[in-house]
């Protein structure tokens, strides 16, 4: 069970109502999922990856933000060994990216996972586009649209249509369900069984923190309510294990989208220890006082467990407030209570400051601006 190392006492009927309200919302879906989840859709799934596995060796996975963020970051993480190398696409705009993409995958089999709700969204349209002309002059359209595995709406859009019409095997993007709550649905569970996750595992320590992560995830919402109050208003997120990179760049998306509305909000942001302490260290020990840190502490060695105590004691001396959050097991039931715990804690802060903790509004402002400009360069 995830463990706080900071008690604070919480108002249970308040934490009540935001959890009714959470339920209650059209995007709350995922609130129940590891409990509720379909287990022909999960079997449908596994199988589907097996599949992949044993006719590519490579897959390359399309899409942005939240159809992306979360299942590398428990790849990332857990670094498997028993399935297929993942490659990503489609989450920038840099040629030189894609064309790096590219070149990885060279001459070696592969099949294409492109996850979007729409089939719109300009980044991973680009390389789709590519990888998809790729296959086909590798393998023919036929056997090319066999190895595309399109993750998008269950009735409409234009990569639901294009899969209709070519073949391509699908899978559900839940209405109710928004991209940075998506990673336990098939959006990531598809390309970590392929990497070799066991998505069994970690769907049981989820649906574990169904029944655990109530309280911690209350404490911790409404300590980080009480920073914001007293104008400590940017966050640090900080892990002592470089493999969870990643992770921490999925929570910076989970909640800088979630609450960053109504000019509200807390800054997210991260680092790595022991290696940021040789940059970001000194600005975080003696710089401005509107941070303060939450240590993600994972089971690790001696060595890195004394780093961490001293770290709690340097930064604590510095007048930073330092929250811990303690991590059961570093596998995939740890993470899988571990996503589920950050979600709901999330998705709590949000209800507290009086924003929605499921739209993005502001991820609209720079696509209109970049599409007014396309159209003037025509």
């Amino acid at each position: 069970m995830i463990k706080l190392n900071f008690n604070y006492e919480v108002d249970s009927e308040k934490g009540r109502k935001f959890l009714d309200e959470i339920a209650e919302d059209a995007m709350g879906g995922w609130l129940m999922l590891p409990k509720e989840i379909d287990q022909a859709e999960l079997e449908r799934i596994k199988g589907t990856a097996k599949e992949i596995q044993s006719q590519a060796e490579y897959l390359v996975c399309i899409g942005i933000g939240g159809s992306y963020l979360g299942h590398r970051a428990i790849i990332e993480a857990l670094r498997p060994t028993s399935g297929i190398k993942i490659i990503y696409a489609g989450n920038s705009l840099s040629k030189r990216e894609l064309d790096y993409a590219l070149e990885q995958v060279g001459e070696h089999d592969f099949a294409v996972n492109v996850i979007s709700k729409s089939g719109t969204t300009l980044e991973p349209t680009i390389a789709f586009n590519a990888f998809k002309e790729k296959l086909v002059q590798k393998y023919g359209e036929e056997e090319a649209y066999r190895r595309i595995y399109a993750t998008t709406d269950a009735e409409k859009g234009t990569l639901h249509d294009e899969a209709v019409v070519n073949g391509y095997k699908m899978f559900v993007v839940p209405d109710n369900i928004g991209g940075r709550y998506s990673v336990l649905t098939a959006v990531g569970l598809l390309p970590m069984a392929v990497a070799g996750i066991d998505i069994d595992k970690l769907l049981e320590g989820a649906s574990e923190a169904v029944e655990t992560a109530m309280e911690p995830a209350l404490k911790y919402a409404t300590m980080r309510y009480e920073l914001d109050r007293r104008h400590y208003d940017t966050e640090i997120f900080a892990s002592f294990e470089p493999s969870t990179m990643y992770f921490n760049e999925w929570l910076k998306q989970l909640f800088g989208e979630s609450e960053g509305k109504d000019k509200r909000g807390i800054l997210p942001d991260s680092v790595i220890y022991s290696t940021d302490l040789h940059s970001l260290g000194q600005y975080i020990q003696d710089g401005r006082r509107n941070l303060f840190e939450t240590i993600i502490d994972y089971p690790t060695d001696e060595m890195n467990a004394k780093v961490v105590k001293a770290v709690q004691l340097a930064h604590a001396s510095g007048g930073i407030p330092v929250l811990t959050i303690s991590v059961p097991s570093f596998d995939e039931r740890g993470f899988g209570e571990l996503i589920y715990f950050f979600e709901l804690s999330c998705a709590l802060s949000a209800k507290m400051i009086g924003v929605n903790p499921f739209d993005q509004p502001g991820v609209e402002a720079y696509k209109n601006e970049l599409k007014k400009l396309m159209e003037n360069s025509v």
